[in-house]
């Protein structure tokens, strides 16, 4: 089974908890042990998991990638001046897989599925694909 989210972003840079969308596509597809591939299609956006229960988590990591990967720097060359969010999304990268067990995702007690926005504000688009154990 494949699902598209659909996610609005807000800011330049945001971050934004897709974990409730993906288990529900998990629990519609009725799938009880397999795989969950979400798949992010954008070059300036990337998804991660991380821990979702103190959201000072995902501040400091949205702090740290700023600071890393500055917005402007005079050594960037790609013209439409968006690099550093080319840069951003390709270190953290457009894919996980979770464990499908029992018809939910098998994430720890406190992970979270995150979509991560470096060029926003814009509508994204992730690609949910759940996969049956054979």
């Amino acid at each position: 089974m494949t699902e598209i989210i659909r996610v609005r972003t807000t800011k330049h840079t945001s971050v934004v908890n897709i974990t409730p969308q993906v288990r529900d596509a998990v629990r519609r597809s009725g799938v009880k042990e397999g795989l969950c591939i979400v798949y992010v299609p954008h070059t300036t956006a990337c998804v991660f998991i991380n821990e979702g229960a103190d959201p000072d988590v995902v501040k400091d990591i949205t702090y740290m990638v700023e600071r890393l990967i500055p917005w402007s720097d005079p050594n960037y060359e790609h013209g439409e001046g968006n690099s550093a969010a080319h840069i951003r999304s390709a270190i953290i990268g457009n894919s996980r897989v979770v464990p499908v067990v029992n018809g939910d995702l098998s994430l720890g007690t406190w992970e979270a599925i995150f979509l991560a926005e470096f060029d926003g504000p814009r509508e994204r688009k992730v690609i949910v694909k759940i996969l049956k154990e054979e």
